[in-house]
């Protein structure tokens, strides 16, 4: 989708649509003048209140040049924020999209309240929904997509001043887009080594530097559990490298993002139920994420030194696969029995983090669907934080407050590492069935050793199993804006 800003008059814009907003409580002053009325006739008649995520559509409107006009319900003005705002804006370009409509706008400075969300973070807000809003999962779609017509152009309306918020807002929901392409490619389109290169591309287009550790290397090095969780699988496993180094760095500091890239995941011999098995291409989401915050931080060009690790496998049952009982030595020396083939993706990660510490990152944090318990504490609605360091996820929590990314610290007391024990290796794989999310973080803690480290379990957050009025089904393409708020504001 085309993305422009417009310095003109909302008035006197030529568009399919024309987007505006409305709180509760009382109409848009400015939009009811212009329309002699209508919108306060919506809202005495109680067919539109304000409320967030209400809609009323009107053709030909009186008083502008648009050929329809959008009003979005805001909520209370008074609570207002910019993730309220990208969400609006989805909605709108969703809703438009339906109605086939080719190019939209939105009246940035046409609120009740008057011209009051201007700043960088309400307009970034605005772009960044309409291009996430229109977003759809069907590039496999054939037949049914002759009749579709998809919103094709989109102009923010206001001041000069407020196109690099414009600009870069583009960057980034473009780059969240991405990361949700690649999620929902099903894994006979993409195993581990297509995606690596969807990273030697994006590297070479965007200037990273990229490194892809095949089998035998990894085996060199030591990697026994990521290899373990890949040996059942015909496709041969990768760890991807990408690397950012900032011309002027800020400080020693080495900030690593690690994904969990499991390309599919049967669950190995521990094999999950078939109903909703298909689910378990987005097991690589956070491997995704990572690829998509560094296309942005290449363009951004932050301070810190950024060194993304992305460990892809495929966990498949066959004649060669991974059983319960195994015991694998890990990158760092440590064993791990393998108690259950499932809890595949804290094996994998654990590797890439000792190899990130070999590397010299000083900071660390990873994202992965890694546990169905994450999901039975948090539901869908937020990220599970752990971390052993309260200053780092601190930081991380506050990228992605910033970035409307709902994310909860979760708690790690010493008495879930005991249930980590076992007689045969330095450590189980998995705890009991109480408190899965917090055992599973206990056993990636074992491995930073001691340097600052955070895990994000988006088990709950990265894809929705059925659209929404301001996202599609699928992918959600969560914590790409948290990454790349956490490398812009290190300093």
């Amino acid at each position: 989708m085309d993305v422009d800003l417009n310095t003109g008059r909302f008035e006197a814009v030529e568009t399919g649509a024309l987007i505006v907003l409305s709180f509760e409580g009382a109409p848009n002053k400015t939009v009811d003048a212009l329309t002699g009325g209508w919108l306060k006739e919506l809202y005495d008649s109680g067919e539109f209140s304000g409320k967030a995520a209400e809609t009323a559509l009107l053709h030909r409107p009186a008083g502008l040049r648009a050929k329809r006009l959008l009003v979005v319900g805001g909520g209370k003005a008074e609570e207002f924020t910019p993730a309220h705002m990208r969400k609006a804006l989805a909605i709108a370009a969703r809703k438009l999209q339906s109605k086939k409509v080719p190019n939209i706008a939105f009246a940035l400075g046409a609120f009740a309240a008057g011209d009051g969300y201007s700043s960088a973070e309400f307009v970034s807000a605005a772009v960044e929904g309409a291009i996430l809003g229109v977003f759809e999962p069907d590039l496999h779609k054939t037949e049914s997509k002759k009749d579709e017509k998809p919103v094709e152009a989109f102009a923010l309306i206001g001041s000069e001043e407020l196109r690099d918020a414009v600009d870069q807002a583009k960057i980034l929901a473009d780059a969240q887009n991405f990361a949700r392409e690649v999620a929902n490619e099903p894994a006979n389109l993409l195993a581990p080594a297509d995606l690596a290169k969807r990273a030697l591309d994006t590297a070479a287009e965007y200037g990273l530097e990229c490194e892809v550790l095949d089998r035998d290397r990894m085996r060199q090095l030591g990697m026994g559990a990521l290899l373990g969780v890949a040996q059942g699988s015909a496709e041969p496993p990768a760890l991807i490298v990408l690397r950012y180094v900032p011309e002027h760095p800020s400080s020693e500091d080495h900030l690593a993002l690690v994904g969990k890239g499991v390309t599919f995941d049967t669950g190995g011999v521990s094999i999950k139920p078939a109903d909703g098995m298909e689910k378990m291409k987005y097991d690589m989401c956070g491997g995704a994420a990572v690829l998509g915050a560094m296309r942005v931080i290449a363009q951004r060009k932050p301070t810190v030194r950024v060194t993304a690790l992305i460990p892809a496998v495929e966990n498949m049952v066959g004649a060669r696969a991974q059983r319960p009982g195994d015991v694998v030595t890990t990158l760092n020396g440590k064993t791990v029995e393998v108690l259950n083939t499932d809890a595949e993706g804290r094996l994998i990660l654990i590797d890439a983090i000792t190899y990130a510490l070999q590397l010299g990152c000083t900071h660390l944090v990873d994202a992965a669907t890694l546990t169905g318990s994450i999901v039975i504490a948090l539901g869908h609605h937020r990220t599970g934080a752990f971390s052993n360091n309260d200053e780092f996820v601190a930081k991380v929590l506050a990228s992605a407050e910033r970035q409307g990314e709902k994310m909860w610290r979760m708690p790690m007391d010493a008495e879930f590492k005991e249930q980590l024990k076992t007689a045969f290796a330095d450590l189980a794989n998995i705890g009991t069935r109480w408190g899965g999310s917090i055992t599973a973080a206990w056993f990636i803690r074992e491995f930073v050793a001691d340097k600052p480290w955070v895990h994000l379990d988006i088990a709950g957050t990265a894809y929705l199993d059925e659209a929404k009025p301001w996202m599609a089904k699928g992918p959600t393409g969560v914590a790409v804006r948290t990454f790349v708020d956490l490398a812009m504001n290190w300093s």
